[in-house]
């Protein structure tokens, strides 16, 4: 006879009040489609495997439930599914994104809520504050949040967040404006430069939910073999949720499931959480050792001195990301991440913004990179990243590297 599973414990997530599961069911990857479907487009196989999802979570005592006006068919499709398997105390948070013109905004938002089937909904969050641009709208005279408080005083909404891919500063000036109840951001092992911003949420007392720590944490459902062995007696994903939830200020992390058992790993680490302490120290001690062994240490404590900032950049190349990419392909083989995100880079993206390297030595000479390079103390090394990188990831395909 199975043991009973132990519900997903829940934490106060900051001033909203709300006890959150630690895990929350993130809605990017159930959904059939990036296009809006209709109900027609919809197979009954996959709206039968979301609800699947949707009753496994719910035993599980996933009660947490996110997605986003612009997830493809996802509203369309949790609405359903919502409808189809009630749940007694369900806290669902949408996303709608910032808008110059804040009726665009509330048109986007109505939709939202048809398409969800709710009349009111527990979390909103403006999706994208990556550009001051979009503090600015959302918080501005005549902006989005005008919009979200006469939402809320009609008691349709509960508390608004904001999400973000942004840098560091600007996600520390919104929460600054003390306008916002909490706030979804990256933070996880490979990437933890949002520090301040933690610190900062933590001081307004704001939730923080930890956006896509499986996927942009470095494609861990499907990890190196390198990973594995590096993170054992641990799976990847085991080691990055309780490194996420054993950081002050955490309260949830987003669980991208695409089927049932996506969530049974997440599961193992909530059972583990009491065994963090021990658990963690060692796995971080070998994956440091490992970077420190494949990259050399110098250059793990040096790399990013002196580096210009990507619009400063001839091409606008992203050296900071690119080089940060490169680490985590050479220290501990995240192949399959490494490709993804370099092939997303743009200098028109504001969610993965800067350039990749297929400019250089095409329209970006390397004495232009050499000149912009002038305060680093790796720029003969830079260059050769930058080649390889183009090398291996410019025509979609990935190599071994042949040595560090």
């Amino acid at each position: 006879m199975k043991s009973p599973i132990p519900p997903v414990p829940c934490r106060r997530f900051g001033r909203t009040g709300l006890q959150i599961p630690v895990l929350s069911l993130g809605g990017m990857r159930f959904q059939q489609s990036w296009s809006d479907l209709d109900w027609h487009q919809i197979t009954p196989g996959n709206q039968a495997n979301v609800e699947a999802l949707l009753r496994h979570a719910q035993h599980l005592g996933y009660h947490h439930i996110e997605t986003a006006r612009h997830y493809g068919s996802s509203e369309r499709q949790l609405g359903r599914a919502l409808a189809t398997i009630p749940d007694s105390r369900p806290i669902i948070q949408t996303k709608v994104p910032p808008r110059d013109n804040a009726k665009q905004f509330e048109a986007e938002l109505e939709e939202s809520m048809a398409l969800l089937g709710c009349q009111a909904i527990d979390l909103l969050a403006i999706h994208g504050i990556n550009l001051p641009e979009h503090l600015e709208q959302a918080t501005g005279p005549g902006g989005c949040l005008e919009v979200v408080r006469r939402w809320q005083g009609a008691g349709r909404i509960g508390h608004v967040g904001f999400s973000t891919h942004g840098p560091t500063e600007l996600i520390v000036a919104a929460i600054e404006t003390n306008a916002f109840d909490y706030v979804n951001l990256h933070w996880y092992y490979i990437r933890q430069d949002n520090k301040e911003a933690l610190t900062a949420a933590q001081a307004h007392d704001m939730g923080v939910f930890i956006i896509s720590p499986t996927d942009k944490g470095g494609h861990l459902h499907s990890p190196s073999a390198r990973l594995l062995e590096l993170c054992a007696p641990l799976h990847p994903i085991v080691f990055n949720d309780l490194f996420c939830l054993s950081q002050p200020g955490i309260h949830t992390i987003s669980v991208g499931a695409a089927h049932p058992q996506d969530l049974d790993l997440h599961l193992e680490a909530v059972g583990q959480l009491g065994n963090a302490a021990q658990l963690l120290p060692p796995i971080l001690q070998r994956l440091e050792a490992e970077r420190r062994k494949r990259l050399g240490a110098e250059w793990v404590d040096s790399w990013r001195q002196g580096l210009p900032h990507w619009k400063d950049t001839p091409g606008q190349i992203n050296l900071s990301a690119l080089l940060w990419l490169y680490n985590l392909w050479v220290a501990w083989d995240l192949e399959s991440y490494v490709q993804a995100r370099y092939g997303l880079m743009s200098r028109d993206n504001h969610w993965f913004p800067g350039c990749n390297a297929n400019a250089v030595d095409e329209t970006v000479s390397p004495e232009a990179l050499r000149h912009a390079l002038r305060h680093s103390p790796w720029t003969g090394r830079i260059l050769s990243i930058l080649r390889q990188l183009k090398a291996c990831f410019g025509e979609a395909k990935v190599q071994r590297l042949s040595s560090a």
